[in-house]
């Protein structure tokens, strides 16, 4: 061997070799220990006698699985929200009122175009009350197939035919209005449960049955009382003759603003019916917004109470009122934002005649955090529903366009008491003879979730909600009766050509009980410097531990650990690979002794002295000391073979 290689040998068996480079996982773990700063794993390997170290072991373990515990729990609740309740007191915007009288279209006005169907829906009526009697039920029966139907065309009983309905043994049984005849009846049978008392105590129930085109697939719809049995069979006959009506005649039809508003007051100020903006609903007829959308400014409030409020009395006419669509007198208010559709249908608030209805309001608001937080949309432009509502997005407005765009998409047809898709038309049973069986299904078919629109349309993230707290007073009292409707009635002559009674009328009190606004404010719990000083709380209280810790463990555990594996790996492949594809001219193989790390590349250039006086000397070897001087050196030796004569010294002898 070369003396630089046996250089280089002495001085890899000498050095130790630790930290990132050692040869094994154990000294690395070994040196890792020694030198962090993480107490506990230092005393792991410190500390003298198993069970100490078992010990240390076992509290190190404990306090990572802490640190991890406490950290997926801080990770998870990153996303948790706070609630925060503000009351502010301060001049509050009053919000838009919509008023509708229950009754859509004055009678006398739509009596013409609804005189076949009412006619037909009287005399079943006779006919159900008559089976409903125990008490000669066999002559009625005969009278009512014989003689109710003469001089009568049942076109509408013929298209959705009326029946009672019976469970028996071997079936489902029906008896038809139109013929009186019993028949099995197929396909499904849906019963539709009501509150109202039901009109016969027998097992019978009254329905109606619905098919598709090719009447192949039917169903039969049944209501534990007749009255929601008419009703329900008039409004779908109601609808598909109304749909047919353009919107310009149908507006003259129903009420005026000036014929349903007899009075009006806001804040103290007089108004009338220029101050009410015209909407027109399919179901109620001409509705009327005060301070709405339409409006230059928004009117605002600066007291509470009463008086500070809007009240108005309302004109509701009883005598032109539908026997058949409605059964109840007097209108319905809604309470809403200026830029929200009027759901009078849904959130609206009966008001009864005769009586003066005082509505307090309290005005909250709310402020919801959107995704990742929640699911709630800012303004609806990520949902993937058409708002097909001149308004902006609130989870109603969705859900109705919604099962809107479904109706279009299955039926053919828009149902008629909601607003027009873009390029739709209303269904009526002369264009769309199946749209009524399609109707009812889509509804159970919406009840059930299956159209998907719950789990599409999302709430939105800011929102004002009214709290409405509702009293009701005789009006006007019986001692201030007579002048008051003499009044009133000379008020209205030329809008109405009778004389007012209390049942005609209705008053009304909408205003803010207090100045109130309750504002609710959802907030963050956590934040990323929060989270970040939480994990370093958690650290130092089970590891004394810190940032650069961490990443020194990543180090050690994954990069350093990976390195070993891998240099370990292709050491063993080169010798597999050397075994199998010996060389052609074999050579002494060099000497390892002194090797320790075989994965460790010998360096090239030999070490410097310095180096080399550095190092630790060997096991089992002297170092050597000084020598001791070698004397002899120092004596002069003769230089020359012979002595010069003038150099030679004398003998004294």
């Amino acid at each position: 061997m070369a003396p630089g290689e046996k250089i280089k040998a002495k001085i890899k068996k000498n050095l130790p070799v630790t930290g990132p480079q050692a040869p094994t996982i154990k000294e690395l773990m070994k040196w890792y220990c020694l030198n962090t700063n993480t107490h506990g794993c230092r005393r792991i390997v410190v500390s003298r006698g198993r069970l100490r170290r078992l010990l240390w072991i076992l509290f190190t373990l404990i306090a990572v699985t802490l640190i991890i515990w406490q950290c997926a729990l801080l990770i998870l609740s990153f996303y948790s929200v706070s609630v925060s309740i503000k009351v502010h007191f301060q001049k509050l915007d009053f919000p838009a009122v919509t008023i509708c009288n229950i009754n859509p279209y004055k009678y006398s006005a739509v009596k013409d175009l609804l005189s076949d169907l009412e006619q037909e829906t009287r005399v079943a009526l006779k006919t159900l009350f008559g089976f409903s009697e125990i008490n000669h039920r066999k002559r009625r029966e005969a009278e009512s197939w014989t003689s109710a139907w003469e001089g009568v065309r049942p076109k509408f009983l013929h298209s959705v035919p009326l029946m009672f309905l019976k469970q028996e043994e071997t079936g489902k049984v029906a008896r038809d209005f139109l013929t009186g005849r019993k028949r099995k009846v197929s396909g499904s049978v849906i019963h539709k449960a009501s509150d109202i008392m039901h009109v016969h105590q027998s097992k019978q129930v009254v329905g109606f049955k619905l098919c598709s085109n090719d009447t192949s697939d039917c169903a039969t719809y049944t209501f534990s009382s007749g009255v929601n049995a008419i009703q329900e069979w008039y409004k779908l006959h109601y609808m598909n003759i109304m749909a047919q009506v353009p919107l310009e005649k149908k507006i003259n039809m129903s009420y005026s603003a000036e014929e349903l508003l007899v009075t009006c007051f806001f804040d103290g100020v007089s108004c009338d019916a220029r101050n009410f903006t015209l909407f027109h609903h399919p179901m109620y007829g001409n509705c009327y917004t005060f301070n709405g959308r339409a409006s230059d400014t928004v009117l605002s409030t600066s007291m509470g109470g009463s008086e500070y409020g809007l009240q108005v009395i309302l004109y509701i006419n009883e005598e032109e009122y539908n026997p058949f669509l409605v059964s109840s007198t007097g209108a319905k208010v809604i309470v809403h934002q200026q830029e929200e559709h009027p759901f009078i249908e849904d959130v609206g608030t009966e008001i009864e005649t005769a009586m003066a209805t005082s509505i307090g309001m309290r005005l909250t608001e709310s402020f919801k955090l959107s995704d990742p937080y929640s699911q709630c949309t800012e303004d609806g432009k990520d949902v993937p529903i058409t708002n097909i509502y001149n308004a902006s997005y609130t989870l109603q407005i969705c859900l109705h366009s919604c099962f809107q765009t479904k109706m279009v998409e299955k039926c053919g047809c828009a149902q008629y008491s909601q607003p027009l898709p873009k390029g739709a038309n209303y269904c009526n049973y002369q264009e769309h003879p199946n749209w009524m069986y399609c109707y009812y299904k889509l509804q159970q078919a919406f009840v059930r979730e299956e159209l998907g629109c719950q789990s599409v349309c999302r709430e939105a993230c800011s929102f004002k909600e009214w709290t409405l707290t509702t009293s009701l007073a005789e009006w006007p009292s019986e001692v201030s009766e007579k002048w008051l409707l003499s009044i009133l009635t000379w008020d209205q002559g030329q809008q109405i050509n009778k004389k007012l009674n209390k049942t005609d009328l209705a008053k009304l009190l909408i205003f803010y009980k207090d100045l109130n606004h309750r504002s609710v404010v959802e907030n963050p719990d956590n934040t990323i410097p929060n989270l970040l000083s939480n994990f370093g709380g958690q650290l130092g209280l089970w590891m004394s531990c810190s940032v650069v810790c961490v990443i020194e463990i990543f180090e050690v555990f994954f990069i350093d650990s990976l390195s070993i594996i891998t240099r370990r790996k292709w050491q063993k492949a080169k010798e597999w690979w050397a075994r199998r594809h010996p060389p052609a001219n074999p050579q002494v193989p060099r000497s390892s002794r002194g090797q320790d790390n075989m994965a460790l590349e010998v360096e090239e250039d030999p070490p410097t002295f310095t180096s080399a006086l550095s190092l630790p000397p060997g096991p089992g070897t002297q170092v050597p000391g000084t020598p001791p001087p070698r004397y002899n050196t120092l004596r002069l030796e003769k230089a020359f073979t012979s002595q010069l004569s003038d150099t030679q010294v004398q003998d004294e002898s």
